[in-house]
């Protein structure tokens, strides 16, 4: 007999959220990928061009853990319009012994918003000056407003601005996010200025044409790219990614062939086999991150499996200690 356990979207909200925990798991995730032999096949994904679809499918195996998350995660991304997510989707978080279901986490994307934030953290943590306080995010949505949060977990933060293709929208954003922050959060129509005199910059939109010109980097920054998870996805100019100081990949096997990356490979500014410290070999201390408070460094986060299945494995621990869900047997 097994006993499988089913949560919510609203019960893993109450049990998981965006806090120094989910930073940590993220980042030991990030770890184990440079250190361990970790099992993470490509990304699986059927795109659905009529209606802005895309459905991405995830995993990953990290030895020593007890569980392994399938992670399906569609975005269509003219919901907005017609007063749905952008996202959606849902966790399987599977034995590592017996391959047995341990738990459905019907999430609607939501832990995946939570390890995607995360991510951009452990990328500030370890690429940014310590002392960074202004950022800029570019997007309106729903990871924006996470990434900002994140970063304060990890940065002493106090000014934030925002820029948006809606700038209406990105006014809204920037209200909302002040009055729960605690800190002036402007939005900017120019995204040049909004960029100007940050020293975090994160990009969170589904641009398909890049919305930061190399040009405007300036000395000591850093700049995460969160967007680029399909081939057609492009935030940043690829010229920025061939000049930058320090650019490092969540997954160099990944950003070559869906990320920022690949445009600077395709655009004939980087070679397809040149080789780039990975997050995680930072993470673990086997490179180094920054060195010099001038350096301009991007982080290219594509989305890895790892991450489901840390954040997973996360949700199903507090589950189990707030006894949580609804519990089946088959």
């Amino acid at each position: 007999m097994n006993r499988m356990i089913i949560l919510t979207e609203a019960e893993l909200r109450v049990i998981v959220g965006l806090d120094p925990d989910a930073v940590a798991c993220v980042e030991q995730a990030f770890a184990a990928l440079a250190t361990k032999a970790v099992a993470m096949p490509p990304i699986l994904r059927l795109d659905i061009p009529e209606y802005r679809g895309e459905v991405d499918v995830k995993t990953a195996y990290i030895p020593g853990i007890e569980g392994f998350a399938i992670k399906i995660s569609p975005g269509f991304f003219d919901n907005p319009r017609i007063g749905l997510p952008s996202t959606n989707g849902m966790m399987v978080l599977l034995s590592s012994r017996t391959g047995l279901v341990q738990a459905l986490l019907l999430d609607n994307g939501y832990l995946t918003d939570v390890r995607t934030a995360a991510a951009g953290a452990v990328a500030a943590k370890h690429l940014s000056r310590q002392n960074s306080n202004v950022a800029a995010i570019f997007g309106a949505g729903m990871q924006a407003r996470l990434q900002l949060e994140a970063l304060t977990l990890v940065r002493p933060i106090r000014e934030a601005r925002i820029w948006a293709r809606d700038t209406a929208k990105a006014k809204g954003v920037a209200a909302e996010l002040a009055a729960r922050l605690g800190f002036p959060v402007k939005a900017k129509s120019d995204p040049r200025q909004a960029m100007s005199g940050a020293d975090i910059v994160v990009t969170t939109t589904p641009a398909e044409k890049p919305i930061i010109d190399a040009g405007w980097l300036e000395p000591g920054q850093h700049l995460t790219a969160m967007g680029s998870d399909a081939e057609h996805k492009n935030e940043i100019d690829p010229a920025a990614i061939a000049g930058a100081g320090l650019y490092v990949p969540d997954s160099l096997k990944q950003t070559r062939r869906l990320g920022e990356l690949h445009h600077a490979i395709e655009a004939g500014l980087v070679e397809r086999d040149a080789d780039f410290a990975e997050l995680g070999r930072i993470v673990a201390g086997r490179m180094p991150g920054r060195t010099g408070d001038d350096q301009i460094t991007i982080a290219d986060l594509t989305g890895t499996g790892i991450q489901d299945t840390a954040i997973a494995t996360l949700a199903f621990a507090r589950a189990g200690a707030a006894n949580a869900g609804t519990t089946f047997e088959s």
